[in-house]
């Protein structure tokens, strides 16, 4: 090799070793960004309210000495600067406080609670994947055709019709009428007290220590709320990737594979809908974030015990620190997997490598 072509080389390697310096630099400032601006709605939120943090620990009948001495030993009398900078400070250690309504550490209760909203928000989206893709594809090859509507007014519906609506209809339907399912909750009384969870997955943790009776159980209470998460996801993923595969099915590669003499089941699946993949695994987590932050209303019906009924029964006892801490947590992971699949997808998209 030449003195020019090695350093041709060595220029290049130092660009591509800029570029990539540059985009994790992007990255992490965005990252940082985006946290401290949730950090700083949750805590304006936490001023404005008009909830009195002292009071709703020390209730309505407390004398004034013992209200101001717990406003110092709170920080509620320094200027709103530093109680921002304490609040921060706090919360990157992962220190939300103490809650009202359980007396334990918010963080405590969030780590019992956030893997049942995990396991019904991953399975959710796991229906949501494996039915909302194919019927987006099919909807894509059927352009204009009576399933291509069908497909549509299914997604249609999954937008319009109130979540909680459906899961109430989905009890007395699927329980009370058919029994195919479990009552709401996440697990019958009798596996309460000979059933341990390590992970707080049940289905994992039942399959991993061979109770299959209790992973059955778990799977007859967890099938319906996860399946109604799962009918919107669809909705959301049909539709992107019946717009995706559209625009791929357009494209002159699909023309000359074809021209070939492929079959037009390799040409869709094999071709199409992998190079309408890669858009498609950010749609995917992004709807997977969606459920995680919005399933408040279905734990709520099917009295599953996860975040969202977490934060609802704190906000109607007027526990600000543990409805702060869920949010935040929420807003976390979402920040998160938004992040994580834009890298994705730029990882796996070479039109974004020039860029």
């Amino acid at each position: 090799m030449s003195a020019t072509e090695t350093g041709t080389a060595a220029h290049g390697g130092a660009a591509r070793g800029l570029a990539v310096a540059s985009a994790v630099g992007r990255f992490v400032l965005v990252a940082v960004t985006t946290y401290l601006g949730l950090l700083a709605v949750t805590f304006f939120i936490g001023r404005v309210i008009p909830i009195d943090p002292v009071l709703a620990v020390l209730g309505d009948r407390a004398n004034a000495d013992v209200i101001a001495r717990t406003r110092r030993e709170m920080g509620l009398d320094l200027p709103l600067i530093e109680q921002f900078y304490v609040y921060v400070k706090s919360a990157l250690s992962g220190d939300f406080g103490t809650s009202v309504l359980t007396t334990n550490p918010v963080m405590a209760d969030i780590k019992r609670v956030f893997p049942a909203t995990i396991e019904l928000a991953t399975v959710g989206t796991l229906i949501g994947t494996l039915a909302g893709v194919p019927l987006g594809v099919l909807a894509a090859v059927k352009r204009g055709s009576l399933i291509d509507q069908v497909v549509r007014v299914i997604g249609l519906i999954g937008y319009s019709v109130p979540i909680f609506w459906l899961g109430l209809l989905g009890l007395v339907l699927f329980y009370a009428k058919l029994q195919w399912v479990a009552y709401p909750g996440r697990l019958d009384v009798v596996y309460q007290y000979t059933f341990t969870p390590v992970t707080g997955f049940y289905l994992l943790d039942s399959a991993w220590q061979g109770q299959w009776d209790v992973f059955a159980d778990a799977f007859r209470h967890i099938i319906l709320p996860a399946a109604l998460l799962g009918y919107f996801s669809l909705a959301y993923i049909s539709r992107m990737t019946r717009s995706f595969m559209l625009n791929e099915m357009a494209q002159e590669y699909i023309v000359a594979a074809r021209a070939k003499g492929l079959s037009e089941t390799r040409v869709i699946w094999a071709h199409a809908l992998r190079n309408a993949a890669v858009p498609l695994i950010t749609v995917i987590a992004l709807s997977y974030a969606g459920l995680l932050e919005g399933s408040v209303l279905t734990e709520t019906v099917f009295a599953w015990p996860g975040i969202g009924l977490y934060i609802t029964d704190s906000l109607q006892n007027a526990d600000m620190n543990a409805v702060l801490g869920g949010t935040i947590v929420i807003g976390s992971v979402f920040i998160a997997i938004n992040l994580l699949s834009d890298l994705l997808y730029r990882l796996l998209d070479p039109r974004t490598k020039t860029a």
